[in-house]
């Protein structure tokens, strides 16, 4: 049920429940800000892969010793 709802949120509300700013999350990323812009009011369930993949354990707040790309 949790999965649910946390997908269904767009990566703007799940990042800043994170307290991270677009920027920041692009520099965990190695992306441009510019991206995270792109699909900031996407729900993430939306967002295309592989982005989503690398995007929803930050949004989920896991731990980030276990992300090598980070």
């Amino acid at each position: 049920m949790f999965f649910n709802s946390f997908n269904r949120k767009t990566v703007k509300e799940l990042r800043k429940n994170q307290g991270l700013t677009a920027k920041e999350l692009a520099q965990r990323l190695k992306i441009d800000t510019v991206e995270i812009l792109k699909i900031d009011e996407i729900r993430l369930k939306d967002v295309p892969e592989p982005l989503c993949s690398l995007i929803t354990p930050i949004l989920r707040g896991d731990d980030t010793d276990k992300m090598p790309w980070l």
